[in-house]
């Protein structure tokens, strides 16, 4: 029997950008595969995963769509699989908020005969039917590293910020930045033992910032494994500390500027209509009986030849922005 899903589009509003797919003539029933990606959150970034999800409807023709929580709480993402999973939706895709607390959810929804894909989980792959990454943690992290070693010329204290302390990727990414410092700069010094909390919060990133230079008046450098780098820049130029270099997870849509003046270093990403097309499409061919294997295309920039580890598909498509190229990209 067709499935009937009410189609509900994330808040914000979704940019027009082109995400790498292909067009071709599906059979008469791919009207009936329904695919839900679950989001983090409303905000540019998402917008641009939405606008990867459209055109994978495009080309596909089947019924797929976003959701998106009114928080960053987990219980939002719980509720919205539990919703889901009452409609028997055919798969569900979802970048979580808190990896390990939505586990009891996937398995109902896996006992109920539903495909689970995963994207920025790659903790809980032994969980899910798949999991899709844009890369390698590690070889992601160590870019932070790199470039904020190379900013501050290998010499200087610094601190790394994260979204929150149970985001897996952000704090796989802090740790091997961490580790590339010690072993590539052992002049730089991390002032703290753990990574600060931005919450995902501009306004928070902002006052952390703050309270960081007045406790280490001589700190140099700066990296956030969120994307609110915007509001390190920002308070160092409220502060008037042209000295202090910053690498961090950016978005044209709020980093361009601080990119081109030199607030920021470098900013670092990935395609998130890309890595949402990427994600999609592997549950897609999850609900169709296909395999998902080394070599797999998925169909978007940066996947076409993944690798698959221990549940886990790698695709390489790490973005590095700099005040020349920023222009490029829009989301």
């Amino acid at each position: 029997m067709k499935k009937v899903v009410k189609t509900m589009l994330a808040a914000g509003i979704a940019l027009s950008v082109a995400v790498v797919g292909t067009t071709a003539t599906y059979a008469a029933d791919e009207q009936d595969i329904t695919v839900v990606m679950i989001v983090k959150q409303s905000d540019p970034w998402f917008d641009d995963m939405t606008t990867g999800i459209e055109r994978l409807k495009e080309d596909l023709g089947i019924n797929a769509y976003v959701q998106t929580p009114v928080s960053g709480d987990p219980s939002q993402q719980i509720a919205i699989m539990e919703n889901l999973i009452s409609q028997k939706v055919d798969a569900i895709c979802v970048v979580p908020n808190d990896p390990k607390a939505l586990i009891p959810t996937i398995k109902k929804a896996r006992e109920a005969g539903i495909k689970v894909v995963t994207h920025e989980a790659p903790d809980i792959a032994d969980s899910v039917d798949l999991d899709v990454e844009a890369f390698r943690s590690e070889d992601f992290g160590k870019l932070y590293g790199d470039y904020l070693g190379e900013a501050m010329e290998g010499k200087g204290q610094y601190a790394g910020f994260v979204g929150g302390l149970t985001m897996t990727t952000h704090m796989a990414w802090y740790n091997a930045a961490v580790q590339e410092i010690a072993e590539k700069y052992p002049d730089m010094e991390n002032i703290s033992s753990e990574p600060y909390e931005d919450k995902n919060s501009l306004d928070t990133a902002y006052s952390r910032t703050v309270e960081i230079l007045k406790a280490y008046p001589k700190i140099k450098g700066f990296f956030d494994c969120s994307v609110h780098g915007s509001a390190i820049a920002q308070a160092l130029k409220d502060k008037k500390r042209t000295d202090v270099k910053v690498v961090s997870l950016a978005m044209p849509s709020t980093s361009a500027n601080y990119l081109k003046d030199g607030s920021i270093y470098k900013g670092l990403a990935w395609r998130p209509a890309d890595a949402g097309y990427a994600t999609a499409y592997a549950a897609y061919l999850l609900v169709k009986g296909d395999q998902v294997e080394n070599g797999t295309d998925l169909k978007a920039e940066g996947y076409h030849d993944i690798k698959l580890e221990n549940g886990i598909a790698y695709g390489f498509a790490p973005l590095v922005f700099t005040a020349e190229n920023v222009g490029d990209y829009k989301f």
